[in-house]
């Protein structure tokens, strides 16, 4: 593992789309200090106080996994940080998956992530991981939906050299795990899955309806069930949370 830190970058993920990953080996961090253009999904802006927190980005080459198997690798990364997020929040704090890669404690988003894959042919070259924690900081803009920190948590900081390398090392087990079995993550990530068999209110496709997740497809696409029997299989654009 190695760790190339920098004081400011507008976005990690974005400096990396602009390597060539070939001259770098698997997991490589790109960490910055201060990320002042952060992206999440959606296209959303990822909001983070400089030096407070950890956004970095992490390259793998998962060559072994197909094309059609890589929410796979999605799921690994999302399970490490939920490993290493288990053993510091304080016990009775549920730590959760919302779909897809969005780390949750109890209802409050303490962590997302933004994977990126490079193919060519039909395997997988290449992949950008990156990743935002709420680590330090207290107080978040008025617009930065339900976010909560480990410290807000916690109640003392952590040191984010040691929690940048506990992450990657949390995550670099996981990935070894789906090196070895393709299949590994797939149990762990649904009993983690935020309001799995839970019947609540989401948007979909313009409406307001009731339904209960079900499960994830093996291309990441969200299941529902709707109480008149029907079933749903979303992407990610198709369905909103209401909290």
């Amino acid at each position: 593992m190695k760790i190339l830190t920098f004081d400011s970058l507008p976005s990690t993920n974005q400096y990396c789309e602009l390597l060539d990953l070939d001259g770098y080996e698997e997991f490589t961090i790109f960490n910055a200090i201060e990320q002042t253009d952060g992206i999440g999904q959606r296209g959303n802006h990822w909001e983070a106080e400089s030096g407070k927190n950890l956004t970095f980005s992490l390259i793998l080459k998962p060559t072994f996994l197909p094309i059609a198997e890589q929410f796979q690798l999605t799921k690994c990364i999302s399970l490490g940080i939920v490993d290493w997020l288990e053993t510091l929040v304080p016990e009775g704090h549920k730590v959760s998956i919302k779909w897809p890669n969005d780390i949750y404690v109890e209802e409050k988003k303490i962590c997302g992530t933004l994977t990126s894959a490079k193919v060519s042919g039909n395997s997988i070259t290449a992949a950008i991981a990156g990743i935002g924690i709420n680590l330090n900081q207290r107080h978040f803009p008025e617009w930065v939906p339900n976010p909560i920190s480990l410290v807000q948590i916690r109640a003392c900081e952590t040191d984010t050299s040691a929690a940048l390398n506990d992450v990657a090392y949390a995550i670099e087990l996981r990935y070894n795990q789906l090196r070895d079995n393709p299949n590994a993550p797939n149990c762990d990530y649904l009993s983690h899955l935020l309001h799995l068999g839970e019947e609540r209110k989401y948007h979909y496709r313009g409406e307001t309806i009731n339904a209960m997740i079900t499960g994830v497809n093996r291309f990441g696409h969200l299941e529902l069930l709707k109480p008149t029997g029907e079933s749903l299989v979303c992407q990610m654009k198709e369905i909103q949370w209401i909290w």
